[in-house]
């Protein structure tokens, strides 16, 4: 018999690693041989611990299971039981999907090089080692990737940028300080397809010439530092890191570095000085990390899912990815969905899904039953958007034309309980905290804003005019994005859902 049970970390903190002991422990009392795969999550976090069983070649799906469930499923034999899901790729979840970045996520277990191998894995850097340098550009430029951090900036452009950059020595650096609340799809890949990011960085190094690579990880993620750093062993043991990789000839290594958790070193100069051991905050641009990155030499910076998804690029060619999407959105996106909804999760589609198919058809509606009031997308620097503008399709110039962005595609649902001017406060309080402190309008901004939406609940209605121009000066005067997005949040609450406002400042002027 052979089951599997998710090691992610979404999966541990709802007692996996019980589950999977109490598996075990059930199987040798009964005397039944088990084959035990950890594996990582497939996404249906309202369904964790999910634990399958592969019967004729196919996995079906039971869950949530807790450890008093495992001794019930055995009498069952795994079949008839109130937990069974029926065949895993069969779930309404799984089946509306299309997986390309997270396609082995949930299926291997994470740190079998054999696995992955089996399920694709290294065809994109078999086929890369084969190309020319402007070759590999000219792919991802094809596929028009661009950077899932939040940018949205062409990924196949920032390359050829680092490639045609004289210098004797390059960088790669995965940037996998995933702060952005509702948000979790580069944990999940690390946790889940290590060696998708492993394999992606190599053909990137290979590409502009660059020989060292760094997974920047932040310390709240221990799980995914684990499993990044073993992976990296074996991947190193294997040959596909090292002095020759695969036996080409170049020479591509990395290892793992982990941040102290500042929320403004997911800004790439933040994180680069913090990489070289220096106090995470903002450098001036230009020079751009591409022409002067990590110790002023070329360095690319992606985000875990660009990097992770450029095996697929290679491996399937740049013309069928580009061929998912919409407009100058291509490919896929991994949706996070999170906060009040009743199924969240993880949800890899094309882009041009509405807004209002992915809160309502795909996560359910409110986990309160309630109405929905509002969802941010984009995390904690991201726009509110309201009912009426559940049409919008995921799509980075769609919801710029909105007023919002998509960012690191985290979606986060509030019911009608939600007070929007309280969140508008968080916004600006987030900022002020978690601020490098290098430029005025962001330092100072912020502290003001807080100040400034408090009068607005006391009931000064002066205080708005002024709350919208300082918003203005944030946008136009930040360094970076912290400063330039912590308007989104603020202005799309007070445009959206005015009342909250208003009624809050004439209730306490009364």
């Amino acid at each position: 018999m052979k089951l599997y049970v998710p090691r992610d970390a979404a999966a541990l903190a709802v007692d996996a690693e019980k589950v999977a002991e109490a598996v075990l422990a059930e199987a040798k009392i009964r005397g039944t041989e088990v084959e035990l795969v950890r594996n990582g999550s497939r996404g249906m976090l309202w369904l964790e611990p999910l634990v399958e069983v592969e019967r004729d070649g196919v996995r079906h799906a039971f869950g949530p299971v807790s450890p008093r469930d495992v001794a019930a499923l055995f009498d069952a034999e795994w079949g008839d039981h109130a937990l069974a899901l029926g065949p895993t790729e069969e779930i309404d979840w799984m089946k509306r999907q299309t997986r390309l970045t997270f396609a082995r996520v949930g299926v291997i277990d994470p740190l079998s090089l054999e696995a992955y191998e089996a399920h694709g894995g290294l065809k994109g850097l078999r086929r890369a080692l084969g190309m020319t340098g402007p070759e590999m550009i000219e792919e991802m430029k094809e596929s028009g990737l661009r950077g899932r951090g939040g940018a949205g900036f062409p990924t196949g452009i920032k390359w050829d940028t680092v490639q045609k950059a004289q210098a004797d020595r390059k960088y790669i650096v995965a940037n996998a300080d995933e702060g952005d609340s509702g948000t979790f799809a580069d944990r999940m890949l690390m946790e889940g397809d290590p060696f998708s990011l492993i394999e992606g960085m190599a053909i990137a190094g290979i590409c502009v010439g660059a020989t060292q690579g760094y997974v920047y990880l932040r310390s709240e993620y221990p799980e995914a530092i684990h499993v990044m750093r073993e992976a990296i062993r074996i991947a190193r043991a294997h040959g596909l890191l090292g002095a020759s990789v695969l036996g080409s000839g170049f020479a591509y290594d990395m290892e793992v570095r982990v941040g102290a958790g500042a929320y403004v070193c997911g800004e790439e100069t933040s994180l680069l000085n913090s990489l070289e051991g220096k106090r995470g905050v903002v450098r001036a641009k230009p020079p751009l990390p591409a022409i002067e990155g990590f110790l002023g030499k070329p360095t690319v910076v992606n985000n875990v899912i660009s990097l992770g998804t450029v095996p697929v690029i290679f491996e399937k060619g740049a013309a069928h990815y580009r061929d998912f999407g919409l407009g100058r959105s291509r490919g896929t996106i991994p949706i996070q969905i999170a906060g009040n909804v009743k199924f969240g999760g993880l949800f890899e589609t094309a882009f041009g899904t509405t807004l209002g198919a992915l809160v309502d058809e795909i996560g359910g509606g409110t986990a309160s039953g309630r109405p929905v009031k509002a969802v941010q997308v984009g995390g904690p620097l991201g726009a509110y958007f309201p009912r009426a503008l559940f049409d919008t399709p995921f799509g980075y110039e769609e919801f710029d034309g909105e007023g919002g962005l998509i960012g690191h595609a985290g979606v986060v649902v509030f019911d009608e309980q939600a007070d929007m001017l309280g969140m508008a406060r968080f916004a600006m309080e987030f900022c002020a905290v978690e601020s490098c402190g290098k430029c005025t309008p962001c330092r100072i901004g912020a502290v003001r804003g807080v100040e400034t939406v408090d009068r607005i609940a006391r009931g000064d209605a002066d205080a708005i005019p002024l709350l919208t121009d300082l918003c203005d000066t944030m946008k136009d005067g930040s360094l970076c994005a912290l400063g330039g997005f912590t308007p989104y949040p603020v202005l799309s609450a007070l445009m959206h859902f005015p009342d909250d406002f208003h009624a809050r400042g004439k209730e306490a002027a009364e």
